[in-house]
């Protein structure tokens, strides 16, 4: 039996909620990581109720004795997406919860990257946690982290066996969709900002200025490595960013195997909205959804020649970045 359920089952759990406790079956088993067949199986339709048991315990609706008679907890997460900023992570970890064995942390919780957060404690930061059941796999996503110094230690006392997901797009491209980011705030408050070529090259110079924290970032090679202190190759899984706008099916089931997963996500949970420019999520028939309006946004002309700089510079960054994680792109 496929382990996607009726709207009309949706709707009879949110009414039932309490009474219901004992009646999620038949069971859908997850392999590998969550234990042999038996009591780690996973009930199918627990697993599927997110969209509305789950939901409810999100928005705060759940007594104490319906989350002990559910078995929910909030748990660690046993994945993280790190980075990269501008890279999809938003679009990764919405896709990802389309999995039934999945729950995501719908805010970025900036734990491990924000010196006041992280004094708070790890209680704090597992509080932040949505419910789940113990054989779910809880994902946030927290973009900054690739990028700070402190992050990779900090994970590693946490989890030093947790899985690190890093969705990547062509450097140039994702440099100037942060700034179209950045510029787009500042457009909001009515405020002035300098051109991409202005910040992306030293006036002095005139050669890529790696002060600017767009080109920065696009180096992925130089954030990887300080995490490769901690934590070995193998824990980490290397998304295309640029694949997963243009065909996110086979690079969904990719990180499925990475997370030990059995393979949920098909090509009926995800539509290409023509309107939007990319796919949306189907999770049901009666449920869809999109990512927000201020994805996709169109990003303005940069002088060619700026751009030619900029993938000359990234390119020897990026062919150390294939070796270390065996991991090709087609970038110029």
């Amino acid at each position: 039996m496929d382990c996607f359920f009726s709207s009309a089952w949706t709707v009879y759990i949110s009414q039932h909620l309490d009474n219901q406790a004992n009646r999620l079956q038949p069971l859908c088993p997850i392999d590998g990581r969550f234990g042999p067949h038996g009591q780690d199986e996973i009930p199918l339709r627990a697993l599927q109720f997110k969209r509305g048991l789950l939901h409810e315990f999100r928005k705060g609706n759940a007594t104490k004795e319906q989350i002990r008679l559910h078995n929910l907890v909030q748990q660690l997460p046993k994945a993280i997406i790190i980075g990269v900023r501008k890279g999809g992570t938003r679009a990764l970890l919405e896709m990802l919860n389309l999995h039934p064995a999945v729950v995501k942390a719908s805010q970025e919780i900036h734990f491990f990257d924000n010196d006041e957060n992280y004094a708070k404690g790890i209680e704090w930061y597992r509080k932040k946690m949505p419910f789940s059941y113990p054989h779910q796999i809880t994902i946030e996503k927290s973009p900054a982290y690739f990028i700070t110094e402190e992050v990779p230690e900090r994970i590693y006392k946490m989890n030093s066996s947790i899985k690190l997901l890093i969705i990547v797009r062509e450097p140039t491209t994702r440099a100037i969709s942060d700034y179209t980011q950045v510029l787009e705030g500042k457009e909001r408050k009515n405020k002035t900002y300098y051109k991409f070529e202005k910040l992306a090259i030293d006036p002095n110079t005139c050669e890529v200025n790696t002060k600017y924290k767009a080109v920065r970032t696009s180096i992925y090679t130089k954030h990887l490595e300080r995490w490769l202190k901690y934590f070995p190759i193998e824990q980490f899984h290397i998304v295309d960013g640029d694949r997963l706008i243009t065909e996110p099916l086979p690079e969904l089931q990719l990180v499925e195997k990475f997370l030990n997963l059995p393979p949920r996500i098909s090509q009926y949970n995800l539509y290409f909205n023509a309107t939007r420019g990319f796919y949306c999520l189907r999770f049901n028939i009666v449920f869809n959804k999109c990512l927000a309006g201020s994805k996709g946004r169109i990003h303005p002309e940069v002088d060619t020649s700026v751009i030619t700089k900029l993938r000359k510079f990234f390119h020897p960054f990026n062919q150390k970045f294939y070796q270390i994680t065996g991991r090709t792109f087609n970038w110029p």
